[in-house]
């Protein structure tokens, strides 16, 4: 699993942090391994009260015949004859390393989840940076649901894999290793049978571990399924009720939810079966343990308290180690989002030439001509080409129109100046330079874009007209508002510019939106303007503001915008007419009319007969 532990390494980067952690699980092992020690001389007392002469002659005892081990003589002059006083003052040793030990592993688990809690939100926030600024074709192609399902679905399995693996794993392993070595210490050879069963349990582990992670990686996949279905249908709620297709969803979303379902199920066959068998294979272990002690008792050569303290030691490394199991298991797991983690985040960035210093110059402010030279594109997949050998040239300050029926490639060919789409063949020029070679940042920041579907966050008025302009002031908000004509509507608000909108500015109307939409282009204060259908759902009063807005700001700015409706048409100084993918012919409304075909069956079908007869020759 590379990828899972690509992502653990990363801890790394707080040593100090994560060595203070492990110092304080390694604190909590040894107050517990000191704690079984201390059953030793509990025992021998007990068993044989009359006779041991308490502490002090245990320890004389143990002194006599030790070395590195031996205790100094001024602790063990100060140690109680009697038993009971001993076992008492053993019992209160005891307390005294419980009270040490707990409070050591509460600090280690509070640092562990601290850790990979910090870790997995750096993955997250690098992985949607990451993901936004992937090139838009390769968003639309694979579905948004894709990334926002390994953006925060993905990272949330990983953090559990960390927190199995860090938090728990460290806790259980170094409490069995200390338990594992009192029993060492008290007999090896006992210890020794214990161990046989360890490679076993190892190899069953990476069978069951296999076995996790593909399940785990094919019910992520299926979850990325239901989100999609999900978003789908509560995004187009309006539709969906409109359109009494109710049943449809619901059938949808139970179809992808079985799948899930079906893969989760496949998850659990192989965590519920791994559990029993190690717990199997250690109880045989524990059977075989207890016929070779009592062989070794019955023929005197095991002290009943030596067999009682390696037993003891041997089950409660086996108790710490047991979780081990799940905790695999939840490692193996979170191999798979880790894998698809780093599949996005391996995925190249539109901006990558940028990033990498490589020195795309900056685009001077557009101040002479915008060209589409010999342009062809295809998309990934597609039969036919969008668009075929399109070559147009905008002058600076000129107020163009595409029009066209729907699917001949307008808006295809206005993504392709935001390089939102790459021409497959042909260029994109702006003042003679090739898009291809600037940077994106000067080149987006001179275009204001306001599309039919206009995107608002939840948040305030303000809030959406700063969208990408968080550097803007009040008063320069207020400005873009008003010049768009929304400071109307907006002035008639509760709380006016603090006024909340909602999901998708679902509490706004379409020209309200589309005029908040148009305050944010204007504050970016754009030498090109692009405009995709702005006004295609919107009332009459909202689309005479609205038109009235662009003719005030479009002044000393090119503006590009598709168009469907007449009037958006004739207040354009050029109309480009597009048909199959190809520019057909560039015109006045006027002389397309006379000697344009496709324009005037375009216009016979398209706009609305009062209009046509308003202004036909």
């Amino acid at each position: 699993m590379p990828a899972f532990w690509h992502f653990a390494a990363r801890m790394l980067r707080t040593k100090f942090q994560l060595g203070a952690a492990l110092l304080l699980a390694a604190i909590s092992a040894v107050g517990l391994g000191a704690g079984l020690l201390s059953l030793g001389p509990i025992l021998k007392i007990l068993l044989d009260p009359a006779q041991s002469g308490g502490l002090h002659a245990l320890v004389e005892t143990h002194n006599a015949g030790a070395d590195w081990t031996r205790i100094p003589d001024w602790i063990a002059s100060r140690l109680p004859t009697d038993p009971y006083d001993s076992v008492l003052l053993l019992v209160a040793s005891l307390a005294v390393l419980i009270l040490i030990g707990a409070s050591a592993n509460f600090l280690h688990q509070f640092l562990s989840l601290t850790l990979c809690t910090r870790v997995v939100a750096a993955v997250r926030m690098e992985s949607f940076r990451h993901a936004v600024h992937l090139p838009l074709s390769l968003v639309v192609r694979r579905g948004p649901a894709e990334f926002t399902s390994r953006v925060l679905r993905d990272s949330s399995e990983l953090q559990q894999g960390l927190i199995a693996l860090t938090s728990r794993a460290v806790a259980q392993v170094t409490k069995g290793v200390a338990a594992f070595c009192v029993a060492i210490y008290s007999d090896w050879r006992l210890t020794a049978v214990a161990v046989v069963a360890a490679p076993v349990m190892g190899v069953v582990l990476r069978k069951f571990g296999k076995r996790i992670r593909r399940a785990a990686k094919g019910a992520l996949e299926k979850q990325e399924s239901l989100l999609r279905v999900t978003n789908e249908s509560m995004q187009g709620l309006r539709a969906v009720k409109s359109g009494t297709a109710e049943s449809d969803a619901v059938h949808r979303f139970d179809r992808a939810n079985r799948s899930v379902v079906q893969e989760e199920l496949r998850l659990r066959t192989a965590r519920a079966a791994s559990g029993p068998v190690i717990e199997g294979i250690a109880l045989l272990a524990v059977l075989c343990f207890a016929l070779i002690a009592a062989k070794q008792i019955i023929d005197e050569h095991l002290l009943i308290e030596q067999f009682v303290l390696t037993f003891a030691a041997l089950g409660v490394a086996a108790g710490s180690l047991r979780p081990l199991a799940g905790l695999v298991n939840d490692i193996q797991a979170a191999g798979a989002p880790s894998e698809r983690l780093s599949e996005l985040l391996r995925e190249a960035r539109e901006d990558d030439t940028d990033r990498r210093g490589t020195g795309r110059p900056a685009l001077r402010r557009h101040a002479a001509e915008v060209r589409f030279e010999g342009i062809t594109f295809r998309y990934p997949g597609a039969e036919r080409p969008a668009i075929v050998g399109a070559d147009l040239t905008v002058r600076f300050g000129e107020r163009v129109a595409i029009v066209g029926p729907n699917g001949c490639g307008k808006t295809t060919l206005l993504s392709l100046l935001p390089r939102l789409l790459v021409p497959t063949e042909g260029r994109v020029l702006v003042d003679g330079i090739d898009l291809a070679g600037v940077s994106l940042r000067s080149l987006r920041s001179q275009l204001g874009v306001v599309t039919q579907e206009t995107v608002l966050i939840r948040g305030t008025i303000e809030e959406n007209i700063r969208f990408g302009n968080f550097g803007a002031t009040r008063e320069q908000v207020v400005d873009a508002a008003r010049r768009a004509h929304a400071d109307g509507f907006i002035e008639r608000m509760p709380q006016r510019y603090d006024a909340e909108v909602s999901e998708q500015g679902a509490s706004l109307s379409g020209g309200q939106r589309q005029r908040v939409a148009i305050a944010r282009a204007i504050l970016r204060n754009p030498s090109i303007l692009l405009l995709d259908e702005a006004t295609s759902q919107v009332d009459a009063e909202s689309e005479e503001q609205i038109a009235a807005a662009i003719a005030e700001f479009g002044r000393g700015r090119t503006v590009i915008l598709i168009a469907h409706r007449l009037s958006t048409v004739l207040g354009a100084d050029r109309i480009v007419m597009m048909e199959a993918g190809r520019i057909v012919d560039t015109g006045t409304h006027e002389a397309l009319l006379s000697r344009c075909e496709p324009y005037r069956r375009l216009f016979r079908s398209q706009f609305a007969a009062s209009d046509a007869e308003a202004v036909s020759p």
